[in-house]
């Protein structure tokens, strides 16, 4: 039986499919020590985790990208909050270390010092992504805007445009710090993400084929192990969802703070009419601010899975985690995307034919309920995607390949 350390940045959309995963390396007997954001320790404990909190001045760098409309100034404040957070991980994970001596790490992909730490030491290390990384990959426009695959000439010219743009602006912002750390903790720079990232000598990413763009090759050391959903608590069908005699539209928002609140009553607004029922659930709360109709439900938190065994169609703010638990019960979604990562949700929701794409910039009524509508007719490419999630292999295979690289 192996110790497993396993470190995550302070967001549950992170803590849960890594513990997705960890609980499958438990189940094959090993013990895991799990270091996450102070408010999942009891959840992480009731998992058979020994869980504490990352070091409090981590969680007390708020992820301050929602406080911008535009895609790249959010990219910047995004990446400005996990250089920040870097400086504090690199002596947060080696208090773990000491504490745990574990034989094995598995670190979240936004922890970059941690990363950076763990590159640096001598024990066996993975890096677990729990969305979509922004690898370079032939074909594969660059991560951020959510762009549309291009083919030929034009979209080699696109695509190297935008990396000058996009990309190249993200850097000047990320690598000075990600540096810096790395010098401290005795490691050469690098001089791209891509670069950085594939540093990893093993990256365990959530997600699957033909969710994931066919031309996608990220390389021998990058594996997609599906989407690694975990639905913490009682999986059995609560009373007020029992009442509810009509096919049901789930509504879901960011469990981080994110100006998405206009999704979920714009949802009710515009399904009012539709035989349907909403179940909208907004788990960063804001939940009490919301008006529902006669045929909405309105909660903070509710288990995602017994919803979506009823559910026609899942309406999400592009979160990888909401969107692919939807697909992987074979229903197809509408994205509406609001920043981080879900502007690259949507568009491969959108290439996959699994779903509907509305720019959140465009979110009215009318146009919610022709995009749901029109998801609901794209039935047969959810349960395309949910087939290509299960041949994956799953968390089973996640911990055969965590156990071949990092325990042999």
């Amino acid at each position: 039986m192996a110790t497993i350390l396993a470190y995550t940045s302070p967001a549950l959309g992170h803590m849960l499919p890594i513990s997705s995963l960890l609980l499958e390396l438990r189940r094959r007997g090993h013990r895991v020590r799990l270091r996450t954001l102070s408010s999942c320790v009891e959840l992480g404990q009731s998992l058979g985790f020994d869980t504490d909190a990352i070091n409090p001045r981590i969680e007390e760098i708020a992820l301050d990208d929602w406080t911008t409309t535009d895609p790249r100034r959010a990219l910047k404040l995004g990446v400005t909050a996990f250089a920040r957070r870097a400086e504090h991980e690199v002596a947060d994970l080696a208090d773990a270390i000491a504490a745990f001596r574990p034989d094995a790490l598995l670190i979240d992909v936004n922890c970059w010092g941690a990363l950076s730490a763990a590159e640096a030491g001598d024990i066996p290390w993975a890096c677990f992504a729990p969305y979509t990384p922004p690898l370079e990959s032939p074909g594969v426009p660059p991560f951020g805007l959510g762009l549309q695959p291009l083919r030929g000439v034009v979209g080699r010219v696109r695509d190297a445009v935008a990396r000058l743009v996009v990309t190249k602006s993200v850097e000047r912002v990320m690598l000075p710090p990600v540096n810096a750390v790395r010098a401290d903790v005795g490691l050469e720079s690098v001089g791209s993400v891509d670069e950085y990232l594939r540093r990893a000598p093993l990256m365990l990413v959530a997600t699957g084929k033909p969710f994931q763009y066919p031309q996608t090759d990220w390389g021998e050391t990058v594996h997609m192990i599906g989407p690694c959903a975990l639905d913490p608590g009682p999986q059995t069908v609560p009373d007020w969802l029992a009442t509810i005699d009509r096919p049901i539209v789930l509504v879901t928002t960011s469990s981080e703070r994110q100006e998405d609140t206009a999704l979920v009553r714009t949802a009710i607004t515009a399904l009012a009419d539709e035989p349907v029922h909403v179940v909208a659930t907004l788990p960063a709360g804001h939940a009490g601010n919301i008006t529902a109709s006669s045929n909405a439900t309105v909660r903070g938190r509710a288990p995602h899975g017994v919803i979506l065994d009823r559910a026609v169609c899942a309406v999400t703010h592009g979160g990888m985690g909401a969107t692919q638990k939807a697909l992987l019960h074979g229903v197809p979604v509408c994205v509406v995307p609001f920043g981080r990562d879900q502007f690259e949700v949507a568009r491969r929701v959108e290439v996959a034919r699994c779903g509907t794409r509305l720019p959140a910039k465009k979110l009215s009524p009318p146009r919610l309920a022709a995009k749901v509508r029109d998801a609901m007719t794209m039935a047969e490419g959810a349960g395309r995607v949910a087939a290509g999630f299960e041949a994956t292999g799953g968390v089973a295979h996640g911990a055969e390949l965590y156990e071949r690289r990092c325990l042999a």
